[in-house]
């Protein structure tokens, strides 16, 4: 069911309202980063605390929204800068941030998409 080993991870710099759904991560996903929201691609979002965690993909014929609570500890998550609004991941980056939140990771950093 959640097979997600061709797609790639897009991860939102910064943080986002987790009060957005579907719709607004979708919309940030449109405007902001200039992608379609139902390309191949696991678009991970983070709150502003930093323990919380929304991931939005499009599988078949409809969106999934992963979400996590973290109970203890914080997600290190990268901020936005002049240059840079998302950054694209591997799997195993975004595994570690999501799994071992408060532990600096050393995130590689293939490419860097900007805001236009």
């Amino acid at each position: 069911m959640f097979n997600y080993n061709d797609y790639k991870i897009i991860l939102a710099c910064g943080s986002t309202d987790m009060r957005k759904s579907i719709n607004g991560l979708s919309d940030i996903v449109c405007h902001h980063f200039n992608l379609d929201p139902r390309d191949k691609i696991i678009f991970a979002f983070c709150n502003n605390s930093r323990n919380r965690i929304k991931l939005l993909v499009w599988s078949d014929n409809g969106f999934w929204v992963h979400f996590k609570r973290i109970e203890k500890g914080r997600v290190i998550w990268p901020a936005v800068d002049d240059t840079e609004n998302t950054m694209i991941l591997s799997f195993e980056d975004l595994k570690n941030i999501i799994i071992t939140p408060g532990i600096t990771q050393k995130i590689k950093r293939a490419e860097v998409w900007k805001k236009a």
